[in-house]
């Protein structure tokens, strides 16, 4: 968390990150050109070795031969997982709206945690995959192709907030967007910071 954050001010300003840890890539305006399915991908420039290995290498374990013709990507979010050393992972549920209904979560004051993502990526190839959350000074970024088997990205080591002002209720929305804006996931939850963890 920002250091401002553990004095008292609790600053809210959202944050992103690179999902693979590339954060110079925040720093870039990417010209996107237009979108092709991943058998166009294969057919284009087909001659140059490089590029070839290249493609194969960012499209991983695609079974080239039924590539899909969609143009749209599709990721689904399969699960949220806060980590926490010397606990059980906190695995969270995810409601189809969006909208957690009460608290979501209880983190002990001054516990150092992280959050795990795993998410499927179908249909193509999806770009600057990221997410923002409002509370946390965290984010994920990065380029995935389709494959059968789920992405999982660890967010690196933070550490609650802790003491009397720092302790209650909080209101965060979380989002996965691409470099199209295009939002996968939207949570508004709320979540508290108590003394200890929650009791089962």
């Amino acid at each position: 968390m920002d250091e401002n954050t553990t004095k008292g001010s609790h600053n809210r300003q959202p944050s992103e990150v690179s999902l693979n840890g590339d954060e110079d890539e925040d720093n870039i305006a990417l010209q996107l050109g237009p979108k092709c399915s991943i058998r166009e991908h294969l057919e284009k420039d087909k001659d140059d070795e490089s590029l070839r290995k290249w493609k194969e290498q960012l499209l991983g374990n695609v079974d080239f031969n039924s590539a899909e013709e969609n143009l749209e990507p599709d990721v689904k979010i399969l699960s949220l997982t806060i980590v926490s050393p010397g606990r059980e992972d906190i695995v969270l549920p995810l409601p189809e709206d969006g909208d957690p209904k009460g608290l979501w979560f209880t983190l002990k004051e001054g516990s150092p945690y992280t959050l795990r993502f795993c998410f499927k990526v179908s249909n193509n190839i999806v770009s600057g995959l990221r997410y923002i959350n409002t509370v946390w000074k965290t984010g994920l970024r990065g380029t995935f192709s389709p494959q059968p088997e789920p992405y999982t990205h660890e967010m690196p080591e933070e550490t609650t907030p802790s003491g009397f002002l720092a302790r209650g209720s909080y209101s965060a929305k979380s989002k996965f967007l691409d470099d199209d804006n295009k939002c996968y996931l939207e949570i508004n939850y709320t979540f508290d910071i108590q003394r200890d963890w929650a009791s089962k």
